[in-house]
């Protein structure tokens, strides 16, 4: 009953979709087949370029904002409400990727090394973010510019990425640091 409930909510906006889908296409978003966003996701290129992958689902409330740099999202992905999705510095993101609400990449930072100017006045350094495949984000994640994160991951609710991580690691707190591994149950 559920499971018929969905669809048919689904398919009652399909019609929104299919103009939400001309349009982010005209705007030149790349949109690979089979992938969705809802009518409240925010999509904006900003002078920039965004390409969302084959079966990837964008939810209400999450934003994508290139603003000058670019947004690639891999196939079969989901980005949830409440996501913030830069592309200053470039953020790329792998195939299979699950991203909670409320998670925020930000591929720029402020400088502000000269404290007799204001920080506006400083400019930004735009390492970018590199996301590999199969890895899961925890709701309200933050991961900042410069970050690689390594096929198999997880990282933990609440996490501040500020460094690269290794593949199958399992990540926690602020600032993120390693747990332990996938597939490794020592310490439970």
């Amino acid at each position: 009953m559920k499971r018929t409930l969905s669809i048919a909510i689904r398919n009652a906006l399909r019609p929104r979709w299919i103009v939400k889908r001309i349009c982010l296409r005209l705007q030149g978003v790349r949109i690979g087949s089979g992938a969705w966003v809802a009518p409240g996701a925010r999509i904006e290129r900003q002078g920039g370029a965004i390409s969302i992958g084959a079966r990837t689902t964008i939810h209400e409330g999450a934003r994508l904002l290139a603003a000058g740099g670019t947004i690639i999202l891999g196939c079969d992905c989901s980005v949830n409400p409440g996501c913030i999705l830069y592309g200053h510095g470039g953020l790329q993101i792998g195939d299979d990727v699950r991203i909670a609400a409320g998670t925020v990449f930000v591929p720029a930072n402020h400088c502000f090394d000269d404290a007799a100017r204001p920080i506006r006045e400083q400019g930004e350094s735009r390492l970018g973010i590199r996301v590999g495949n199969d890895v899961w984000f925890g709701a309200h994640v933050t991961v900042l510019d410069g970050v690689a994160i390594a096929d198999g991951c997880v990282i933990a609710a609440g996490c501040v990425v500020t460094r690269s991580t290794e593949p199958l690691g399992i990540y926690l707190g602020n600032p993120a640091r390693l747990a332990r591994y996938r597939g490794d149950r020592r310490g439970e």
